[in-house]
């Protein structure tokens, strides 16, 4: 099979990653083969090649945001049928034992692993994932249309929903890429107000045209105080700007996995009982949540085509937001 590969971790662009021609992986017990037909492209895919989270494999295959089809199953799989669709996130498995998993927390479990990080993921035409950490894919989405949905959909949503706005409120949003753009619709859905922060002028634009309240720069201040604010940009200085748009016990939710340094904060920017939280992974039961509530809006995505072997330039683009919607690797 074809596959990109990243042997050493380095800047995008320098091209890290081949092409290769591995052998086809075989399902092992309670896993499912995959044919992958596409596999969206994820700021966390950038933080793994460009080593900002440790390398844990090598050479590795990113990607976790997959939709395909399950071509065989592996001993004891049978929870799907060959030839059904399924989409493959970021949770590869947890130990199903510790005290996170048994207080259903497992995105906390401290043996999981992940997805195109410490197993090989989607930029490649097959790949095995355990049956249990598969979802079956809502009818009426392309591929290529569904694949962001699998981690900048799910973690867009429980970083929504950990932020505890209420419909009716308002919400600032901070990096308005994959994620917040598919998190705003959930938010409009739940009339929500939305208010788009964003140094970029067409994610501003995006973001009014999926019916944000208002859009300025990064740093400007919204007309209205918020009730919360979702920052999915990896820059810490974002959080105190978001702090200052904030009404008394508002919560800023973070949702990325890296971050620059936050710089220091002065005990009055918090002081009102504001909270600061970060959002790590999420659990299978935030997937299932967010893919009925996606087909019941339903969620658009917009989506920028790449072939597999343009897989460098897709990180690219994406390293210095060039994307309008999610970068989605067009696979078979």
């Amino acid at each position: 099979m074809q596959a990109c590969v990243l042997d050493s971790p380095a800047p995008v662009e320098s091209n890290p990653l081949r092409m290769a021609a591995l052998p086809r992986p075989a399902p092992g017990p309670g896993e499912v083969l995959i044919q992958v037909h596409a596999c969206g492209v994820c700021r966390t895919d950038l933080h793994v090649v460009e080593g900002e989270l440790p390398a844990r494999k090598s050479p590795l295959v990113p990607g976790h945001q997959v939709a395909g089809t399950v071509e065989a199953m592996g001993a004891g799989a049978s929870r799907f049928a060959k030839g059904a669709r399924v989409g493959v996130p970021w949770l590869n498995r947890t130990d199903g034992t510790c005290e996170f998993c048994r207080s259903g927390r497992e995105n906390l479990c401290e043996h999981a692993a992940f997805t195109g990080w410490m197993v090989d993921g989607g930029y490649a035409e097959y790949m095995v994932a355990p049956q249990d950490f598969v979802y079956r894919l809502p009818e009426g989405f392309a591929d290529l249309h569904v694949a962001p949905l699998l981690c900048a959909g799910i973690i867009g949503f429980r970083t929504l929903r950990l932020s505890g706005v209420q419909p009716g409120g308002t919400l600032g949003m901070w990096g308005f890429g994959a994620a917040a753009h598919v998190a705003i619709q959930v938010a409009r859905h739940w009339n929500i107000a939305v208010y788009a922060f964003s140094r970029d002028a067409k994610h501003r634009g995006l973001a009014l045209d999926l019916g944000a309240a208002w859009a300025g720069g990064s740093f400007d201040a919204p007309p209205v105080k918020l009730d919360a604010a979702l920052i999915f940009a990896p820059a810490g200085e974002l959080v105190t700007a978001a702090l200052a748009t904030l009404k008394r016990g508002g919560t800023v939710s973070i949702g990325g996995i890296h971050m620059s340094p936050i710089p220091p904060i002065d005990y009055g920017q918090i002081y009102h009982e504001r909270v600061i939280r970060s959002v790590a992974n999420n659990t299978r039961q935030d997937g299932e949540d967010f893919l009925r509530i996606a087909a019941e809006i339903p969620i658009h995505t917009e989506v920028r085509e790449f072939a597999l072997e343009d897989a460098n330039a897709a990180l690219q683009a994406l390293k210095h937001d060039a994307i309008r919607g999610a970068a989605v690797l067009r696979i078979a």
